[in-house]
This record gives structure tokens, sequence and C-alpha cells, in this order.
């Protein structure tokens, strides 16, 4: 077992070495936020511990959610009512969105239950509690290395977890904390009757859409609202009409008094994923090879998929979500990077292993790290960009992935013959995939991204180190140039393959046709090349690999370094989609020299931005209308409506639809977006510039009320004036 010192520490929830523990800066652990909580009263929480996380009894932890694997959501009355956001419910809207019913572009909030709409595959879980589990993972592992340690930590992972399973609705999984030297089990209840209760026009919802992403100031009404239902006994049941409203064990009162720079505030939620002790040798290769291909390849969709949704109302709804969804990351990626150099963040961190290389020469368990580290990049270096096109490129055009699906399918269908279950349960689920593939399909847009994307792949990825099948399509079909050539290609393929055209696939499909006449079909031809471990196998060999056996033995060791290194500071872990709190203060800041962002920004703001007809600046005509009439109810203050505000509490992807929580424990707004000039937050948190975006929940109750005279849904909330 681990000393009882080192354990202490693991416990003690983490910042990135070698700087002051600031208290905007850590995604925190809640089991353990204890040792934090002297210096949370300072600024200004006045609960208990116990009040941000008890196992046995409630606390604001039963109050979120994680909102289908993906997002954050907090229950805000108890009648089960979810509040996330409006792009975290994006899909769901536009799912159930038609030309003649388009609640997108035009808003829904249901006036009672029976007009909330189920939801098909939307989940929530409520987080029972955690347990470390380090001890007992460690001395399963004990004396094992490599491959053969991770597969061994995987099987005790799954047993672990498998113990803590008391039901069907109980989920559970083992998480690793700072690269596997801490290892904490997280037992979940899951929910699968969610049903979209309301959600702003798209032009509130959306305002600002891809100029204003990642920007402050900002006027976005970024929320929808849920809820989660339950059988009659409040357990968690599948969809049904006798289903009820769930009774939740703890609901967020909302504040309405609102926020003035210095407010405490709390943002609790679930944040994907952090990398803030990635070396300066990672640093480097995002910024110079990663991020700019994930930008340039994402760019290529986009514009494609731009010019044709600008044509057609109903193909727009249909690609809203996707559009959404690849737009979002497309600017995050400009932006980390921008910043990463901005804030010299690789040399800074060069500085950093300089220090620890002193420090870790007289460590005969560290010594030579950093030397390690510079060779596995070095050797890596020459694929990283072609790896990256494996995802972001190739497999961008759908009809691919569903090529390959069908014909790995059905190859495990040769191999079970006679087996009539599982034939009809690969059929059904490749038949879906199908119908999925075909609501997003448009020749025009679809055709052009497979073409550039290739053409873009022969500019990229030097000539020596092409795959053999992508070169002899080149040379079959070239023409001069890259471009021409492989939209020659793409035209053959359309007019030849049965596998890209949906209607062709499915008349294809319907007619149950062998594996040997798919492995005929010219566009499986081309895709099974593209199966992701198959296509690094024949091309990397095993130097992906040991790229990633070799990184993770190192990221094991650089951990436990700094942990020893750092001895007795509170430390955080990097985010990895489990339950977190930080906790901070309403701040303004200062982009440039001479200039300050102020906390808030009000529905002066939206009008001023407004721009008729305009796809991102839009307005609904009754906001103009109640504006004009400086009609904001109980909402508003000091003769106008605040919509956003900032805190500086330390947030990333995945804390999308957090609740934002004052002091008191009250719900004060939800966060929605980190701001440009700190989007190297994921990699390398900026204390000066870093900060949170978040929705007012006066704007939010203001859209459900005054504009969408949903009194109904009003009067479930636990309204505080003061």
């Amino acid at each position: 077992m681990i000393k009882r010192t080192v354990y202490l520490l693991l416990c003690a929830i983490v910042l990135s070495f070698g700087n002051t523990v600031k208290a905007d800066e850590g995604m925190w652990i809640p089991m353990l936020i204890g040792k934090n909580y002297e210096q949370m009263k300072k600024q200004g929480f006045k609960l208990t511990a116990k009040d941000l996380y008890n196992a046995n009894g409630s606390s604001l932890k039963d109050a979120i959610v994680h909102f289908g694997g993906f997002c954050t959501g907090e229950i805000v009355s108890d009648k089960g009512l979810i509040f996330t956001n409006h792009h975290c419910g994006y899909d769901a809207i536009a799912s159930n969105s038609t030309p003649q019913n388009n609640i997108l572009d035009n808003g829904f909030y249901a006036k009672n239950y029976g007009e909330e709409k189920p939801i098909n595959g939307l989940f929530v879980r409520f987080l029972q509690r955690m347990e470390d589990v380090t001890a007992k993972v460690n001395e399963a592992t004990k004396g094992l290395k490599g491959a053969e340690k991770e597969s061994k930590m995987l099987q005790v992972f799954e047993t672990i977890a498998k113990a803590a399973v008391t039901g069907p609705t109980i989920e559970a999984n083992v998480k690793d904390f700072y690269k596997s030297n801490q290892f904490i089990l997280f037992v979940y209840e899951r929910f699968d009757d969610v049903r979209l209760v309301g959600a702003p026009p798209q032009n509130i919802g959306k305002f600002g859409g891809d100029t204003d992403n990642w920007e402050w100031p900002r006027q976005t009404g970024d929320f929808s609202v849920f809820r989660v239902y339950a059988a009659k006994n409040n357990a968690p049941a599948k969809y049904s009409v006798e289903n009820v409203p769930y009774k939740p064990k703890k609901f967020l009162p909302v504040s309405i008094k609102g926020v003035k720079n210095g407010d405490f505030s709390i943002v609790y939620g679930y944040p994907g994923r952090t990398d803030r002790y990635l070396t300066s040798y990672g640093v480097d290769m995002a910024t110079e090879k990663v991020n700019p291909t994930i930008v340039k390849l994402r760019d290529i969709r986009l514009k494609a998929w731009k010019a044709e949704m600008d044509k057609d109302v109903s193909l727009r709804l249909k690609l809203s979500s996707k559009y959404a969804q690849i737009a979002n990351y497309w600017k995050y990626f400009i932006g980390q990077t921008e910043q990463l150099k901005r804030l010299k963040v690789s040399d800074n961190k060069r500085k950093e292993e300089k220090s620890f290389t002193e420090w870790a020469a007289q460590k005969t368990e560290f010594a030579g790290l950093m030397e390690q580290y510079d060779q596995i990049y070095k050797d890596y270096d020459p694929i990283a960009v072609q790896r990256t096109y494996i995802n972001e490129g190739f497999l961008a055009s759908g009809w691919v992935s569903n090529a390959i699906t069908i014909g790995r399918s059905w190859a495990a269908m040769e191999q079970k013959k006679g087996d009539e279950n599982f034939a009809g349960q690969v059929k059904t689920s490749v038949n879906q995939a199908i119908a999925t593939y075909g609501e997003t399909y448009n020749e025009a847009a679809d055709k052009k991204i497979f073409a550039q994307i290739l053409a873009a792949f022969y500019n990229d990825v030097p000539v020596k180190s092409q795959p053999k099948f992508y070169a002899a399509l080149a040379e079959k079909y070239w023409t001069g140039n890259p471009e021409t050539t492989f939209q020659k290609y793409a035209d053959y393929l359309w007019e030849n393959s049965k596998l890209i055209r949906p209607e062709k696939l499915k008349a294809f499909m319907a007619t149950n046709p062998s594996l040997e006449t798919i492995k005929e079909d010219p566009g499986y031809k081309y895709a099974v090349n593209l199966y992701p471990p198959d296509y690094i196998k024949t091309n990397f060999g095993s130097a992906v690999a040991d790229f990633e056996t070799k990184k993770a033995e190192l990221d094991h060791l650089y951990l436990k370094a700094v942990l020893e290194k750092n001895a007795g500071k509170l430390m955080y872990p990097d985010a990895n989609s489990t339950m977190r709190l930080s906790y901070g203060n309403v701040q303004d800041y200062p982009p440039k020299d001479g200039m300050v962002y102020k906390t808030t920004t009000t529905i002066e703001g939206v009008m001023q931005k407004y721009i008729p007809g305009d796809s991102e600046f839009d307005l609904p005509a009754n906001l103009i209308e109640n504006y004009n009439k400086k009609n904001f109810g109980q909402y508003g203050n000091d003769g106008t409506l605040t919509v956003g505000f900032i805190t500086n509490n330390d947030i990333t992807g995945g804390n999308s639809g957090s609740p934002v929580i004052n002091g008191n424990g009250e719900l004060i707004g939800l966060a929605f977006d980190g701001n440009w000039e700190a989007m190297s937050g994921d990699i390398a948190f900026d204390k000066k510039f870093k900060r949170t975006i978040c929705v007012d929940v006066r704007y939010v109750l203001w859209c459900i009320d005054v504009l969408g005279g949903a009194k109904n849904i009003i009067s479930e909330l636990d309204i505080r004036k003061k």
C-alpha cells in the first residue's frame, strides 16, 4: 500500500506544479473539497462542506446531472425540471423540428406535461458516491509494466465497478487521476426518460453564432429546459406514458437578486478533458502539427455545408446540430493555438522542465525523464499529421464509416452462420446507421468534402509517406494536380458505388448482398483501407502503439515525481469527465492595455448587435417589442435586463450547462463558454485572463416567462429575490 503521507497528498486536489494556489484555478473533486473549505468561506461561501458533498444525505451534488454524457444540467424544481445550455439540447431541439413545426427557429415551451417531448436516447445520471480504490488497483498491478499493466488495470477497473453495480439502473466506473497515480470509483443512478420542456428560438439561444463563439462581451441566451421522469415509485424507468416527473433529493433555488463584481461563485459539473501536465514537447506538437491540421480539415467541411445550408431550410435544420458541433471546436483549436503561442507556454514549460530535470537528477527513478520525452516525440513527429487525417479527414465522409461497418458486420455474420438472432441484431443496427446517414446526406457538400480532403492529404503528407492504396489512386486518376485528380475519383465513386447515395445504398442492402458482393464495390475497396486500427498497423507499424505506451509510462512517472516534488501543496488532477467543483468570483478583466471588460452584459447590447435577417444576429419580434416597452418584469434591474456575466471559475468542455451558484447555494446563471483570451486553458491556465461566460438566470426566466408565456415553468421554481 502507498505510504500515508503520499496518500494524503494524492487526496489533496491539484494545481499545476510550481504555481501558488489561487482560488479561481482548479477543478476540485467534491469528495475531498473539505481541504478547500476555509478558503471558500473567506471568499464568500456561506454553507457547510457537507452542503457541497454528502454521500449519506442530500447536498448540492444531488442537484447536478451528467446530461447525456456530454454536458451538465441542474435540477431546479421538486418535479425534476432541468436547466442546461441550448447547445447541449440542440440536437434534441433540431431533431424535433420540421419546416412545418420549426421549434429550432421559433422556440418551444410546453404548457403542460402532455406537451413535453420525449427524446429517444437521451439520459441523465446522478452521482451517488465516490470511493478511493487506489490501494486495490496498485496491489493488483504491482510489478507490471507497459501493455501488460494497462490490460490488468482495465480488468481490475471492471471488477471493482461490477461489484458496485447493485441494480439495472446503477452504473459504475473507475477513473484514473494524476496519470494513473490515483484511482476513484464513481457510482451513478441513470434515468432514461428525459423530455424536452422548452427552448428559446435559436436567434436567442445561439445569438451571435460562430462570430461571438468564445468571445466576451456576449449576449447569448444559451439555455434549454428538460425534465427527468421516473416510474410511479420514483425509480428510474424507460420511457412510458405512465411515468411521472421525478422527485429529486435536492434541487437548486433560483436567485434573481443579481450579481456584482467580486461576488462568490461556484461552478459544479462534469468538465471533459484537460492536459495541464502536458510537456513542452506535446505543446509544440499541438501548435505546430495537430491543431492546424484539425482546423484545416474542419474548415473544409464547414464551408461545404454552409454553402448548401444557405440554399435550403430543410437541409439547414437537418445539418444544424452537426454543423454546430464541428464549428465549435474548429474555432476552439484556432484559439487554443493562438493563445498557447501568445502566452509562450512552450517556453515557460521548458523552464519548468529544466528546473524539474535538475531536481530529478538526484532521483534514480525520475532521472532522464525529459530526454526520454524528447526522443519519443521525435520518433512520432513524422506521422503526427497523417494520423490526424484518419478521424478528422478520411472518416469525415459518413459513407466511409458506413462502408467499413457494413463490411465488418457482414464478416461477423459469416463467422456466426446460422445464428439468426445475431444476424437480425446486426442488420437492425446497420439499417439504423444507414437511416441516420441518409438524414444529413447532401450530395453536393459530401462530394466536395471527400474530394477536397483527399487533395489536402496529398499536399500535406510527403509522397514517400502516403499509403499504397492512396498512391495507387493518385496515379490512376492523375490529371496534373491533386484537386482535379480527386474530384475525378469522387465522380467515379459516386456513379459506380452502391454504398454512397442513400437510396442506392438502401436498395442494395435490401437485396441482402453477400460479403463477396460487398467487397467488390469500389466504395468498399476504398473504405476498407481506412479502418483505424488496420490503417495504423499497415502504415505506421508499431510506431503509434510504442509512442502511446511509452508516453503513458513517462506521464505516470512525471506526475509521481511532481507530486513528490510538491509534497504538502494543494493540487488538483486534470479533468476527466468526472464531477468537479470550481470556485471563484464574478470578476472583470483587462483584455488589452487601456481596456476593461465589465462583468455583465445587458439587453442593450443585444439590440446594438441586432441585424435584421442575419443568420447570427437576427432577433424574434417579441423580444424587440418587449425591449421597446421596457417590459422586464421582476427580472429587470435599473431600467435594463442583465443577459450575461463572467466569473474567474475554472471550466472546460463538459461544463456546458453547469450551474453557477452563489454563496448561499442559489442558482445565478448557467456556464456556457470560455473567453478568447484564455483559450489555452485546457493545457495552460491563464490566471490573468481566464473567464467563464455565463447566461444570467434572470435573462433565462425572462425569456421563459415574458417571451414564452410559460408561467407553468416559472411557478415550479423556488425564486428568491433577497
